[in-house]
C-alpha cells in the first residue's frame, strides 16, 4: 500500500483517487476550492440551474468503466441518456443541419437534407470513415495504455508527428464552407486554431458517429454528487479549501505535498490541475500555453422563448453556441451561451443578430469571463491549447521526470474533454498498479 496524495478535485483528480483507493492504496484527495468537480458542477441562482462546464459526453464507456473498476456500476447509480440530435448548425446562408447521433446513415440523409446536396453526405461519410483506422491506432497506444514517444508503435508514431493540420485536412475533404465549418467547430470552440491542430483530432467527428453523445437527465453535474459518493466509500480523505503549493522531494522522490495546511506525507503524488500552478513540475510545461476559456453567459428566462435543441451552433464570427438543457423554475428555461471570436459587443445582441432575441424574457443572468473563468479554476478545464505536432510531447504525460509523480486531467495526456479526462485517470492507475 502507498500513500497517494492527488492534487486536484476535478474529473481527472476524483478518478485518479477513487480508482486508487480501489486498487488498495491510502488517498488523499486535496483541493482548493470549497467543493469537488472542477469544472464539471452546476450554478444556482433564483431556481435556475446551469452546467457551470460541458453538458454531454461522447464514449460513455469511459465513465461507465470508472464506476466499474471503483465500485458499484453507473447504472445503479446514474442515468447515462442519449443526445439527439447531437447539435444543431445555422448558417449564415440561412441552411440549417440537425446532425444525428450514432449513425452513418442518418448523418447522411441530414446532411443531404438541410445542405440539399446528397454528394455533400457522401463527402461526410468519406471523411469520418477515415478516421477508422486513427482511432485503431490511437486506441491501442495514446488512449488506452501510457504513451511513450520511444515505445509507441511506428504507424502511431508517424501519426502522432504528422505535419497535416486539422484545417488542411478538412479544406481538402471539403469544397462546401457549411461543411468545413462543421467539421472545425468544436475545436474551435475548445479554443484552438485548426491551423496548429493535428490533423487526426477530426477523430473526434468518428466517434460521436459510432458511439453516439450521452448526458444526464437534470444535468451532467450530476456526476459530482455520484463521484463523491464513491471517494467516501472508497474511504479516501477529501481535503476541500486547502491549497497546494508544491510538491516536498527529497533525493529527487516526493514525499509529501506542501499545502496552506502544512504537508501532507505521501509516497506517491498525481497531479490533476494545470502543472503550471505547482512548482516542481511547472518548467516542465513551459513550452505550453493553456487554452483560453470561451465568454460565458448564463441566462434564465421566462416566457414564450424560442424551441431550440439542446445545442445550436450559430456560425459566423463570432461563432455562438447555445445550450439549453439547464433547469428552471416552470414556465422558464436555463440558456448557457458561450462566445468565440470577435466578440465586439454584449453576447446577447449578438444573438440578437442571429434572429434569436430574447431580451425581453431574460430574469436572471450570470456572466462570465474568460479570465474570471480561469481565475475560478485556477487554470483552463480546456487543457493546453495546440501549437503544431510538437505538443503532443510537450505537454505532461502520465508520467513525469520525477519518479512517483503522475499527471492527470485536462492538461495531460491525452487531453482536455471528458472522454479524454477520464482515460487519463485510467492511465494513472493502469501506471500504479495494485497495492
Amino acid at each position: 500500500m502507498a500513500k497517494v496524495v492527488v492534487i486536484g478535485g476535478g474529473l481527472g483528480g476524483c478518478a485518479s483517487a477513487a480508482r486508487l483507493a480501489k486498487l488498495g492504496h491510502e488517498v488523499t484527495l486535496v483541493e482548493r476550492l470549497d467543493h469537488l468537480g472542477g469544472a464539471i458542477g452546476f450554478l444556482e441562482k433564483d431556481g435556475y440551474r446551469w452546467d457551470t462546464g460541458p453538458t454531454s459526453t461522447a464514449l460513455p464507456a469511459v465513465i461507465r468503466d470508472l464506476f466499474r473498476k471503483s465500485g458499484r456500476p453507473l447504472e445503479r447509480e446514474l442515468e447515462l441518456v442519449p443526445v439527439d440530435p447531437i447539435r444543431e448548425h445555422r448558417f449564415e446562408d440561412g441552411s440549417v443541419l440537425s446532425m444525428p447521433s450514432g449513425s452513418r446513415s442518418a448523418q447522411h440523409d441530414a446532411i443531404e437534407q438541410g445542405l440539399g446536396d446528397s454528394a455533400l453526405g457522401d463527402q461526410w461519410l468519406d471523411y469520418t470513415h477515415g478516421f477508422a483506422e486513427t482511432w485503431a491506432l490511437l486506441r491501442r497506444d495514446y488512449l488506452e495504455r501510457p504513451y511513450s514517444p520511444d515505445h509507441v508503435g511506428k504507424e502511431t508514431k508517424d501519426l502522432l508527428t504528422s505535419r497535416n493540420t486539422l484545417h488542411r485536412l478538412v479544406n481538402k475533404a471539403f469544397k462546401d464552407e457549411r461543411l468545413r465549418q462543421v467539421a472545425l467547430s468544436s475545436v474551435i470552440l475548445d479554443g484552438h486554431d485548426p491551423r496548429n491542430v493535428p490533423s487526426w483530432m477530426g477523430m473526434m467527428d468518428y466517434v460521436e458517429q459510432n458511439f453516439g453523445v450521452w448526458t444526464v437527465p437534470g444535468g451532467l453535474g450530476a456526476l459530482v454528487e455520484v463521484l463523491t459518493k464513491r471517494l467516501a466509500e472508497r474511504k479516501v480523505d477529501v481535503r476541500v479549501g486547502t491549497t497546494v503549493r508544491d510538491i516536498a522531494l527529497t533525493n529527487g522522490k516526493p514525499t509529501g505535498v506542501d499545502t496552506d495546511q502544512g504537508v501532507i506525507g505521501a509516497d506517491l503524488v498525481v497531479c490533476a490541475i494545470d502543472p503550471r500552478g505547482v512548482p516542481a513540475l511547472a518548467k516542465m510545461v513551459h513550452r505550453t500555453m493553456p487554452a483560453i476559456p470561451p465568454v460565458v453567459c448564463h441566462l434564465g428566462l421566462r416566457g414564450d422563448v424560442p424551441d431550440l435543441p439542446d445545442e445550436l451552433v450559430l456560425h459566423g464570427d463570432p461563432m455562438l453556441v447555445v445550450r439549453t438543457s439547464g433547469t428552471a423554475p416552470e414556465g422558464g428555461a436555463a440558456w448557457t451561451i458561450l462566445g468565440r471570436g470577435r466578440l465586439a459587443e454584449d453576447i446577447v445582441t449578438a444573438l440578437v443578430r442571429r434572429k434569436i432575441d430574447v431580451r425581453d424574457n431574460i430574469e436572471v443572468r450570470v456572466d462570465r469571463s474568460p479570465r474570471e473563468l480561469a481565475e475560478i479554476w485556477a487554470g483552463s478545464p480546456y487543457g493546453v491549447v495546440w501549437q503544431g505536432r510538437a505538443t503532443v510531447n510537450q505537454k505532461m504525460g502520465t508520467t513525469t521526470p520525477i519518479a512517483g509523480v503522475f499527471c492527470a486531467g485536462a492538461h495531460a495526456t491525452p487531453g482536455a474533454g471528458v472522454p479524454f479526462v477520464g482515460l487519463s485517470a485510467a492511465l494513472v492507475a493502469q501506471e500504479i498498479g495494485k497495492a
